[in-house]
């Protein structure tokens, strides 16, 4: 029997790298993947859906589920995910000393659906009291002009969201003080570069994101993989195999960091450091699977509707195929 041929669209990361180089295969699939920048899967994806198997952001795909609009049924295999503290780049001419002091100020944002800022949003409110409707949020690319919203919006009144002029962007006009602060998933330039006054929030960003680990249990969920429905609802078994293949995959470059014989990662102590992240968080740090993320994955849904971004509440159970809830156990 011929295989059934997918294409993917996916970043190469090392818990996915088995999938591109042919270790791993997808259950009684050929697969053409391709690897590509996540902000370019989101938009070829939630755009013009051009891939049958498709990393996608996490909040999109809240917002379009709340709608009943979306075009894809999830897996919950987790293939990024990132503590989100050390993306507030502030003006630090402008009192800024704490979070508190956000509320106010005009913050730049690349969309204000991606996932990173619903959890620095959802985390500011629930961690400091500042409000999204404290703020004066203003949208545009970090680096390029023109960008907007992936998925169009339908927000509350009371957010008060407005596009940046033409030709503007969130870099320059945090280096400029047109903005007090960024909110992003990258870094700006002018941040890179070392420009006065221009900082993070949390200068020490990690003491901060391992001590909210330890508070919540939370390592926040970013990006999920996502199936073409129509392709689903005809091959019932294909959730499933894809999830076990990005477990498989998963599985393998853990494997990888944990060996010292010779380093897979070029870093000199990526084994230490793999080592100290399962000491803090457990062995299953970078966890797959829906009831290990059941509590991150009713914040971020909580977060997804307070922020007036999901037309309901979205239970998590509905942004999965419902095969990949609960696998067979031997």
């Amino acid at each position: 029997m011929a295989k059934l041929q997918v294409s993917m669209g996916c970043c190469d990361y090392d818990r996915t790298r088995a999938l591109f180089d042919g270790r791993v295969q997808i259950e009684g699939c050929e697969v053409l993947a391709v690897n590509i920048e996540p902000e370019e899967a989101f938009h070829r994806a939630f755009s013009f859906r051009e891939f049958d198997i498709s990393e996608i952001s996490l909040s999109s795909h809240t917002m379009l589920t709340s709608r009943g609009a979306n075009e894809y049924v999830g897996v919950p295999a987790f293939v990024s995910r990132l503590f989100r503290h050390s993306g507030i780049y502030i003006r630090t001419d402008r009192g800024i000393d704490r979070p508190q002091d956000l509320a106010g100020k005009t913050v730049g944002l690349p969309e204000y659906q991606i996932t990173a800022n619903v959890w620095i949003r959802g985390i500011l409110q629930d961690d400091f009291g500042v409000t999204p409707e404290s703020i004066h949020w203003r949208r545009g690319g970090v680096e390029e002009a023109g960008r907007l919203e992936r998925a169009p919006l339908a927000l509350p009144p009371a957010i008060d969201l407005q596009q940046v002029a033409d030709g503007k962007t969130l870099s320059g006009m945090l280096e400029a003080g047109e903005i007090d602060a960024v909110i992003s998933a990258r870094a700006p330039s002018c941040f890179e570069r070392g420009v006065p006054n221009v900082a993070r929030l949390f200068p020490d960003y990690r003491r901060t994101e391992e001590d909210y680990f330890r508070r919540t249990k939370i390592f926040p969920t970013m990006h999920v993989i996502g199936i073409r429905r129509s392709l689903a609802e005809r091959h019932p078994w294909l959730p499933v195999s894809v999830f076990k293949a990005f477990m498989l995959a998963r599985a393998q470059s853990l494997y990888e960091l944990g060996q010292i014989g010779h380093l897979f990662v070029s870093l000199p102590w990526a084994v230490a450091e793999f080592h100290a992240a399962k000491a803090l968080m457990g062995d299953d740090y970078w966890s797959y699977g829906f009831e290990a993320n059941r509590h991150v994955l009713e914040t971020l849904t909580r977060y997804h509707f307070d922020q007036g971004l999901s037309a309901r509440k979205v239970s998590p159970e509905e942004l999965f195929a419902a095969s990949t809830l609960d696998l067979t156990k031997i």
